[in-house]
């Protein structure tokens, strides 16, 4: 699936099984709400802390899923066409940071 069709798909799914986009910035706390719980994921998977009795079953996929889902009907909603953006970010990427990283010592 490319990120065109993520996103079309996202549109259709949303104008018909789930009604109607929820306004903006109701997405964006929705949006905060799932890096949250990708980030309390992460934490117990890779970082210090134990798991809880309530974190048992999350998966790391759907968590992340979760988070690209939001953020595709934040994009949806916002007239953004992430395709380009992605391609616009790689581009300024690759100028500012064309030797950036290579000169790193702490990498």
């Amino acid at each position: 699936m490319t990120i065109e069709q993520a996103q079309q798909e996202v549109d259709q799914w949303i104008r018909t099984t789930g009604v109607r986009y929820f306004n903006e910035l109701t997405n964006l706390g929705i949006l905060m709400e799932e890096t949250g719980e990708l980030a309390r994921l992460m934490v117990r998977t890779y970082g210090e802390q134990s798991f809880k009795a309530s974190d048992k079953g999350k998966e790391l996929a759907d968590e992340m899923a979760d988070v690209l889902w939001v953020l595709i009907c934040l994009a949806n909603q916002t007239g953004v066409n992430l395709t380009e953006a992605l391609e616009k970010n790689f581009e300024k990427k690759n100028i500012r940071d064309a030797e950036r990283h290579r000169e790193n010592p702490k990498l």
